[in-house]
This record gives C-alpha cells, sequence and structure tokens, in this order.
C-alpha cells in the first residue's frame, strides 16, 4: 500500500512512525513533513505540497496510487479534503467539513452538546463587542472562559481570571481582530474545575475503538504557569482516567456524539478528541478535536500494539469492530523541546545536534515538530521544535528516559518544562 499523510508535525512524523511499522506499507509519503520525516528515509518520502493544497494533494494521491490518505491538521479538514477525496474515489482517514465543524465551530459544538446532553460548561454566543461586554460587566463571578469560534491554532482560548482580563480579552477579539475571522463569533462558557484529560477515539462512523488517554500539558511554564501553547509535553495513560470515568465518557460523550452527528445528517468518521475537564471522577467536554492532538500523538501511537494501518483501513471501509486493538501495557511520556520565546516571537534557523546515544536509550524515540533541513544541517524550524517520547513499565520510567533522551539534544535557546506528568506522580 502507498499512504499518504497530510501535516508538518511531531504528530505527522508519529503517524509515519506508526505507518511504518506495518508489513503492508510500500511507500509513505509525507506532505509537506519536516526535517524528522526527511530523515526516515527509505520508504517514507516528503512532498513539497501544503496541507491546505486540496486540489495539489488529489493531484498526487492519483499520480501516485495512494491507497490511503490519513489527514493530520485542521484546516484541511475545514477546508473539504475528505469529500474531495472521497468524490474522487480515494479512500482517506478523517470526517468532513460538516462533521469537523465539531473543531472548527465551538459554536457549532456546543450548541450540538446541547442538543444532545452531552455534559459540557454552560455557555453564551456573542457576536459583537457591546453585546460580549454588558454580559462580561454584569457577571457575578470568575474565572469565564473566553473563546474564538473558528480555528486558532490552539490559541483562541482565554482563561479570564478578572472582569478585566475578560474585558480585555473580547476587546482583542472584536476590535485588535487577534484572530481575524476566527472571532466572528464568540463563546463564553463557565469555568469548570477539575482536571484535563484527553480521550481518543477512531471511528468508522458506527463503531469506535480507544486509544489509552492521555494528559496535555498546555501552559508554557513549570507549575502550569503562563501563557498556553500548543502543548509542551504529556503522558499516557492518564491515571484521572479511570475504567469507571472512561466507562462514562463512553456513555455519555462518544456514544452520544458519533449517533447525534449520524442523526443531523453529519455522519462522523476518522479521529475524534475529546478534551475532558474531570471533577470528582465526573467528566464533562472542554471541547472537540476533529483529529488527533499534538503531543498526545506521540504518547498514544507508541503505546499501540496492533497494526495501526489496519485498524485505518477498518475506519474507512467499515468493520473497525473487529479489528485488533491492543494497547502496550506500561507507560509513555513525550516532553516537548522548544525555541527560546515560545508562544511568542521566537528566532529559527538554530543548528540542532541530537547525540547518536539518543537511539540507545531504551524506548526513546524523537519526533520532529519545527525542524528542516538546511544542507547537511539540521536547524529549527518553529516554535515546538522536537518532542522527545519514550515508553517504560511505568510512567516513572518513561519520563526518566524521555529526560534522558532530552539532555543528549541540544541546540540554542532550547526550552522545555522539568515537570511533565509530575500531577500523576
Amino acid at each position: 500500500m502507498n499512504i499518504l499523510i497530510i501535516g508538518s508535525g511531531a504528530r505527522e512524523h508519529a503517524m509515519a512512525w506508526a505507518v511504518l511499522r506495518s508489513e503492508k506499507v510500500s511507500r509513505i509519503f509525507v506532505a509537506p513533513g519536516n526535517g524528522g520525516t526527511a530523515m526516515m528515509g527509505g520508504k517514507v518520502s516528503n512532498v513539497p505540497i501544503k496541507a491546505a493544497e486540496i486540489d495539489a494533494l488529489l493531484d498526487f494521491a492519483s499520480r501516485e496510487s495512494v491507497d490511503l490518505t490519513i489527514v493530520g491538521p485542521e484546516q484541511p479538514l475545514e477546508l473539504g479534503v475528505v469529500e474531495r477525496f472521497r468524490a474522487s474515489g480515494r479512500r482517506i482517514v478523517g470526517p468532513t467539513s460538516d462533521a469537523a465543524r465539531l473543531e472548527t465551530s465551538k459554536v457549532f459544538a456546543k450548541d450540538f452538546m446541547r442538543r444532545q446532553g452531552i455534559p459540557t460548561a454552560e455557555y453564551r454566543v456573542f457576536r459583537g463587542h457591546a453585546e460580549a461586554k454588558a454580559y462580561l460587566e454584569s457577571c457575578g463571578s470568575y474565572p469565564q472562559v473566553i473563546k474564538a469560534s473558528g480555528l486558532c491554532a490552539g490559541k483562541g482560548v482565554v482563561v479570564a481570571m478578572t472582569r478585566e482580563e475578560a474585558l480585555d480579552a473580547i476587546h482583542e477579539f472584536f476590535e485588535n481582530r487577534v484572530f481575524g475571522d476566527a472571532a466572528d463569533e464568540v463563546v463564553i462558557e463557565g469555568f469548570l474545575k477539575g482536571q484535563e484529560a484527553s480521550v481518543f477515539a477512531l471511528t468508522d462512523g458506527r463503531d469506535y475503538r480507544l486509544f489509552l488517554s492521555a494528559q496535555d500539558h498546555k501552559r508554557i511554564g513549570e507549575g502550569d504557569t503562563g501563557k498556553n501553547t500548543g502543548g509542551m509535553g504529556a503522558y499516557a495513560p492518564a491515571p484521572l482516567v479511570t475504567p469507571e470515568v472512561m466507562g462514562l465518557v463512553e456513555e455519555r460523550v462518544i456514544r452520544p456524539t458519533l449517533a447525534g452527528m449520524a442523526a443531523e445528517g453529519y455522519p462522523y468518521t476518522g479521529f475524534l478528541y475529546v478534551g475532558l475537564m474531570i471533577d470528582g471522577g465526573e467528566p464533562s467536554v472542554v471541547e472537540f478535536n476533529a483529529r488527533l492532538g499534538d503531543p498526545e500523538t506521540q504518547v498514544v501511537l507508541p503505546l499501540l500494539k496492533s497494526d495501526f494501518v489496519e485498524a485505518l483501513m477498518a475506519s474507512v471501509e467499515g468493520g473497525l469492530a473487529v479489528v485488533p486493538f491492543e494497547m502496550h501495557a506500561g507507560a509513555g511520556a513525550t516532553v516537548v523541546m522548544a525555541s527560546a520565546g515560545y508562544p511568542d516571537a521566537y528566532e529559527s534557523g538554530r543548528e540542532i545536534t541530537i547525540d547518536a546515544s539518543v537511539a540507545e536509550v531504551d524506548g526513546v524515540t524523537v519526533f520532529h515538530a519545527g525542524t528542516k533541513q538546511d544542507g547537511d544541517r539540521l536547524v529549527t524550524a518553529g516554535g515546538r521544535v522536537l518532542t522527545v517520547t519514550a515508553l517504560g513499565g511505568t510512567l516513572k520510567a518513561a519520563l526518566d528516559r524521555a529526560y534522558e533522551g532530552v539532555g543528549k539534544i541540544h541546540f540554542d535557546g532550547a526550552y522545555f518544562r522539568r515537570d511533565i506528568g509530575a500531577k500523576a506522580l
């Protein structure tokens, strides 16, 4: 089989790594890929087509007889890549643009959860500054959570601890247009108490299979302080998601979501990410994503023991319920190495040195995010540069190995959190 993976981050590098383990695979193309996928060699090669260039991607898939396409990021889903590929008779993993509104429109997602009785925070929708300002000035309690409805590369959420912070946020959204059209609609919702966790499902529209739960670390600073990022590390499984909690998530969230989307005319296929807040064993939905998360993918895929490609094919063709979907025992952890200054301004082009002894650390894999090849050098090309993933019999063993791997990688201004997984330990 020839496989096309759309995207350029560490998530897509991890997907290529997982797909490569399948005996069914002949060639793997990553569009556009990064320095890490370029270095995989052998069956894996980068394709200089951006994730949003749907026509070029479809032409390439036809020309190279691609048997299955996997969508990594959200933007091509919003642009309709799934329906375009399907219309051409090509297999592709992901939801249609209508179904992907669970991620691409927070207003759609919140209204859908209200209709289907799925637990989530109370909310209001605003389409103008004056109305939102009046509401926030009348709120008797804080914090309030303010979200741009559209896609903002993971940055369109403000947890406003005070009225002043909230008013500043909506001024930025509506007046300064920091997120452009994505903030034409703004959701203001109540603050959910508890701890966050992520649950990932692969679905064919009716049946689904669950990956291990994970916990991401969104804040830039240790102790969960500072600005939100795309994620500074993750671990799996999350002890917070006990079998009892997972049962509630399936009963109250996943099954109603799939049944509701089908009943409303938007059958949901592909990956479903459920971002949860869990308080006293009770899960509520913080957000949906229409794809696998990053950096969680970098820990949940290495923990998948079964053939990833076989499961993906079943998600497209049906019969997912009878396909093997077994997980490795133990735990996984990943630590993100970022450029100094991230998530604000940062410099690119810093040379990266990865000591050959990294490969000798048992269970460690380095997935590239913001890297590129510059001649014979590997250099930084993004805010999040690398994710160092490790498996172990226990979470502590996985974390120790991941940080051992981090210690063998160097570039000027490298920054990483030293407390990934501390809550679980």
